[in-house]
C-alpha cells in the first residue's frame, strides 16, 4: 500500500474541488476520489516538467536552507489537508479490498412488471403478476410477463462466468421442470481464450428478434413466433465461438426438458449464428434439429426441424426487426390420413415490427404476425386445436361434454396479427406500456365464452409498468 502525502498543489486543488459532505457508497467515494487523484497527478507531473524546464535555462542557485513549509493554501485548513491525506490512505485500502472481495465480478440485475391484461374472447380483464403456469394454458395473453426476475452473474478468476436467473412460475424452469424458479443456470468457461468457450446447463431458447424478458421487449405481448412455434429452453452442453463479427453458439441436449425420460434416448442439436454488419444492423439464424416430444398426438419422441432468420436495424429514431421462420414435426399433424394414420405437421412464419421515438422518452411501435399453417390441417409446436390460441381446422360447437368441437378437415387455419403502441421512459428504472392487439385467423377458432359462440378475430388490449434495475 502506498501512502499518499498532500503536496501544496494536491491540498491547491482540493481546495478548488472541495470533498462532498458524505460519500454514498464506496464505489462512489472510490470513483470520486481517483478522478481527484488522477487530476492531481498530471498537474504535479506538469509542474514537474515547468520546474524542469526552469532549472536547466536558469543559473545556478546560491545553496540556502530550505524555507519552512508553506500554509495551507487559502480554502483548506491544515485540518482538511490532513483529512485529504487519509482519504487517500482509505482508497488503496478499499481498492485492496475490493480486488479480495467476493464481489468482484459479479452483477445483480432484477426486474417486475405487472401487467393488465383484456381478452374480449375470453370476457376477462385483470392484473397478472406471478400467476401460477398449471393454472390456465400457455397462450400469447398468457406469456412470459407478470414476472419477477432476480439474474446473478459471476465472472471467476480465469474468465469462467456463471450465470443464475430466477423467475417464480413465469420462466421457462415453470414450463419445462414443473414449478422450478430456475429460468437459466448455466456456465461459460474459457477453453482457448475469452473466444473458445465451453457452455453448459439449463438455457433459454435463444431463436428469433425478441426476447423473453419484458424489459428488453417494446410491446407487452410477444409475437405469434415466439410464442406458437418457438422452443422453450435447452439443457445439455456445447460451445460459443467468437470469431470476428460473428459470434456463433451450439448445444447438444435436451429440447424443453431437464431430463429424459424411459425409452427416451436421442439428443437434439441447436444453434445460434449472429453477424454484426455494422453499428446499426445485424443478421442472426438459429435451429434446432433432432427428436422431441410430441404433444399433439402423444406419440413419443418425433422428428423435428426448426430454422429461423431475423435481422436488426437500429438508427437514431427509428428501429425495425424482422424474423422469417419454417418448422415441421413428424406425426404432429392435426388431421389424419384416411386410414387413420398420423401426417406431418409443417409451418411458416414471419414477423416485422417497426418503432420510432416520438421523443427521447416517448416512442411508437407497430408489429405484424403471419403463420401458415394450412397443411394437413394446422398443428403448431406442441399445439393441437386451441380455441384460446386459435388454431386447429375450425370449431362448428360442442361436444356432450361441453368442450369446442373441431371440424373434420385436412385444412388448418392461418394465423395473424396486428399489435400498436408504445412505451415511455418515465425514468432510468421505470417503462411504461400500451398495447392494442387484433389477431385473426382464416377459420372460427376464437371461443367466446360469454355466448358460445366461435369467430375469426379477436381483441386485446394490453398494459405494463416494468421496473429494472
Amino acid at each position: 500500500m502506498k501512502l499518499w502525502q498532500p503536496t501544496l498543489l494536491t491540498l491547491a486543488i482540493a481546495a478548488a474541488h472541495p470533498l462532498p459532505a458524505a460519500a454514498g457508497t464506496n464505489d462512489e467515494l472510490l470513483k470520486e476520489l481517483r478522478a481527484l487523484r488522477d487530476r492531481v497527478t498530471q498537474l504535479e507531473e506538469k509542474l514537474k516538467s515547468v520546474e524542469k524546464a526552469k532549472a536547466v535555462t536558469a543559473p545556478p542557485a546560491p545553496v540556502a536552507v530550505a524555507p519552512p513549509p508553506p500554509p495551507a493554501p487559502a480554502g483548506m485548513t491544515p485540518d482538511q489537508a490532513r483529512e485529504l491525506s487519509r482519504l487517500a490512505v482509505k482508497v488503496d485500502s478499499l481498492e485492496e479490498a475490493q480486488e479480495s472481495s467476493f464481489s468482484k465480478g459479479m452483477t445483480i440485475n432484477g426486474s417486475i412488471d405487472p401487467t393488465f391484461i383484456y381478452n374480449r374472447a375470453q370476457n376477462r380483464a385483470g392484473f397478472q403478476l406471478l400467476n401460477q403456469v398449471q393454472i390456465g394454458p400457455y397462450a400469447y395473453d398468457n406469456s412470459f410477463f407478470g414476472t419477477v426476475t432476480l439474474d446473478i452473474q459471476k465472472e471467476l478468476e480465469g474468465g469462467t462466468k456463471f450465470r443464475l436467473t430466477l423467475m417464480p412460475e413465469r420462466g421457462v424452469g415453470s414450463q419445462i421442470n414443473f414449478a422450478s424458479i430456475v429460468h437459466e443456470a448455466s456456465v461459460s468457461i474459457p477453453l482457448a481464450g475469452d473466444n473458445t468457450r465451453l457452455i453448459a446447463g439449463q438455457i433459454p431458447d435463444w431463436s428469433g428478434y425478441e426476447l423473453l424478458p419484458s424489459k428488453d421487449n417494446k410491446l407487452v405481448t410477444h409475437n405469434l413466433l415466439f410464442d406458437l412455434i418457438a422452443p422453450l429452453a435447452y439443457t445439455g452442453v456445447g460451445l460459443e465461438l467468437t470469431r470476428g463479427d460473428w459470434v456463433i453458439k451450439s448445444i447438444v441436449g435436451n429440447f424443453n426438458s431437464t431430463k429424459r425420460e424411459p425409452n427416451e434416448k436421442s439428443p437434439m442439436l441447436a444453434y445460434r449464428g449472429d453477424y454484426s454488419i455494422n453499428e446499426y444492423a445485424g443478421i442472426g439464424f438459429s435451429g434446432v434439429h433432432g427428436k422431441a416430444a410430441n404433444l399433439v398426438n402423444g406419440t413419443g419422441d418425433t422428428g423435428l426441424n426448426l430454422f429461423e432468420v431475423d435481422g436488426y436495424y437500429t438508427r437514431g429514431d427509428w428501429t425495425a426487426q424482422g424474423q422469417i421462420s419454417y418448422g415441421q414435426q413428424a406425426k404432429a399433424a392435426i388431421a389424419t390420413k384416411a386410414d387413420g394414420s398420423l401426417q406431418t405437421a409443417r409451418w411458416v412464419g414471419v414477423s416485422g415490427l417497426a418503432a420510432y421515438k416520438f421523443t427521447p422518452r416517448l416512442e411508437g411501435v407497430v408489429r405484424a404476425d403471419y403463420i401458415y399453417n394450412r397443411k394437413n390441417g394446422g398443428g403448431l409446436l406442441g399445439f393441437g386445436n386451441d380455441s384460446l390460441n386459435g388454431i386447429g381446422q375450425g370449431f362448428v360447437g360442442y361436444d356432450i361434454d361441453g368442450a369446442p368441437l373441431a371440424a373434420d378437415s385436412q385444412r388448418g387455419a392461418n394465423r395473424y396479427a396486428l399489435s400498436i403502441g408504445g412505451n415511455y421512459t418515465f425514468n432510468e428504472y421505470t417503462i411504461f406500456k400500451l398495447e392494442y392487439r387484433f389477431d385473426g385467423a382464416t377459420k372460427r377458432v376464437f371461443e367466446y365464452v360469454d355466448n358460445g359462440t366461435f369467430k375469426k378475430t379477436n381483441h386485446l388490449l394490453g398494459a405494463q409498468m416494468v421496473v429494472s434495475f
